[in-house]
């Protein structure tokens, strides 16, 4: 089977706008909910600022749980949970529910890292000027750690992007999806080098803008 540039283009630039539209809302719920609990690992740490032993290992096992888990099983093992909310298995925004579960433990462990790099000694400084917990969260610990989490983003978002390309195994759409039916199972060699270009392109893309803005919070 033969297609022209025209064919070619209609094929490439909507899969490119659904990989782009999972990547971006599964990204930014995935922060919604992994940037709190990034926080909580590591003000109830102990020796910080509202230490729990109970609340730290219990958040930190289930982190870990989800975070072992290969994103191929855990896609297909959510089928009926993202059934239920979204109505469908299939499609991108179905896809979106287990990105965003899959990504939202490691964007913890990544806000973790990067809110542990803040040297305590700032937080002593807060704290012997009367600063309650949630002022040290977000008048110490963000501020100071803005450049660390700005490549925390980027790395995630990258990692994201791998995860819509095996979503298209199961039907998620983009670009993943694009170059199994067509490029695959078609024998189509041209789409499957051009959507890895274009992932490729991407992710510099991402990565040089999270290098660049991070460089510039550092101080």
């Amino acid at each position: 089977m033969s297609f022209d540039i025209a064919s070619l283009f209609q094929l490439i630039l909507p899969a490119t706008g659904e990989t782009l539209y999972m990547v971006v809302v599964s990204t930014l719920l995935a922060y919604l909910i992994g940037l709190p609990l990034g926080i909580i690992l590591v003000v109830t740490s102990p020796g910080h600022i509202m230490p729990n032993p109970w609340v730290e290992r219990t958040l930190g096992t289930v982190i870990n749980i989800l975070r072992s888990a290969p994103f191929i099983i855990l896609l297909v093992a959510l089928i009926p949970f993202t059934r239920s909310i979204i109505g469908t298995s299939i499609g991108t925004t179905a896809a979106i529910v287990p990105l965003v579960i899959s990504a939202a433990p490691f964007v913890a462990r990544m806000v973790e890292s990067s809110l542990k790099e803040v040297p305590y000694g700032v937080i002593e400084a807060a704290l012997s000027m009367g600063a309650s917990p949630q002022q040290i969260i977000q008048k110490v610990l963000l501020p100071e750690a803005k450049a660390s989490l700005i490549l925390g983003v980027a790395i995630t978002t990258i990692s994201v992007i791998g995860y819509t390309a095996m979503a298209g195994t199961v039907g998620g759409g983009g670009l993943g999806d694009l170059a199994i039916q067509y490029g695959y199972n078609r024998f189509r060699t041209d789409i499957m080098v051009i959507t890895v270009v274009i992932l490729v392109v991407i992710v510099q893309i991402i990565q040089s803008l999270g290098t660049a803005l991070a460089r510039k919070l550092t101080h």
